[in-house]
């Protein structure tokens, strides 16, 4: 599985360069926060790009243009690390606004380099029709299921694994989970990769450390992208009962 860290990292440029050229590391670098990208693409093991559309949409600022993030795949997808670029979507927005901007991403010239989003707030129609059309689907968190690890999440990623999975349990796609790299999501679905950006926000907060902290900014990002890095995910999915909850998965 693929564990892509979110960029940009704090800290100094020389101890970002360190961690993103430590292990088989991917990262994920945000439209137009961009200033990791060249030593993510030089020394990395892979990296995908994201549109962007969710930071800008926290903003109250929605991105209407999309021409500058085509350009941008472009500039990049030819690095021989580049694994894929997220094709815009509109957060809270209708099915047919985001069929219409996967439509227009495949017209472009970086259309075989995307992968389309499905919000779990969409109908499972949806899901069908990208599942037959698509060999890499993004899952994202949105509306009523925004937030992870509720039960009524993992309910509703339970409907999606009923149709992304055949009788057997194997995905029909690769799937990658957006904000999904918590040990505990990942060790319960069968992503070929997911993305957060963990170990840039937590790695500036020692609280979240205890009283045992590492003193240092790359010490704690070490620590945090360890263990996150530690967890795989299952070949196939395995269906929760109806008596079974997400605690009583994650305790096991």
């Amino acid at each position: 599985m693929r564990h892509y860290h979110g960029t940009p990292l704090g800290g100094t440029r020389d101890s970002v360069a360190r961690f993103i050229a430590t292990g088989n590391r991917h990262f994920l670098v945000p439209f137009g926060r961009e200033e990791d990208l060249p030593i993510v693409a030089e020394a990395s093991t892979g990296f995908c790009l994201d549109n962007g559309a969710f930071s800008a949409w926290k903003t109250g600022k929605p991105i209407a243009d999309w021409s500058p993030y085509y350009a941008w795949v472009e500039a990049w997808c030819r690095n021989p690390r580049f694994d894929f670029a997220f094709i815009p979507d509109v957060i809270d927005g209708t099915e047919e606004e985001n069929d219409r901007l996967i439509e227009e991403f495949g017209c472009s010239a970086v259309g075989r380099f995307g992968v389309p989003v499905w919000h779990l707030n969409e109908s499972l129609r949806r899901l069908e029709r990208l599942v037959d059309d698509w060999t890499v689907i993004a899952l994202g968190s949105s509306g009523e299921y925004a937030k992870p690890k509720t039960e009524r999440w993992n309910r509703r990623m339970s409907d999606a694994m009923g149709v992304l999975c055949d009788e057997h349990g194997r995905p029909k796609a690769r799937l990658h989970g957006l904000r999904m790299l918590d040990p505990a999501i990942v060790a319960r679905y069968p992503f070929h990769s997911a993305d957060s950006t963990n170990v840039a926000q937590n790695s500036q907060l020692l609280a979240r450390f205890g009283m045992y902290k590492p003193p240092t900014q790359a010490q704690r990002r070490e620590v945090i992208a360890s263990r996150i890095e530690a967890t795989r995910s299952p070949s196939v999915w395995t269906p929760v009962t109806e008596t079974q909850t997400f605690l009583e998965l994650e305790a096991e």
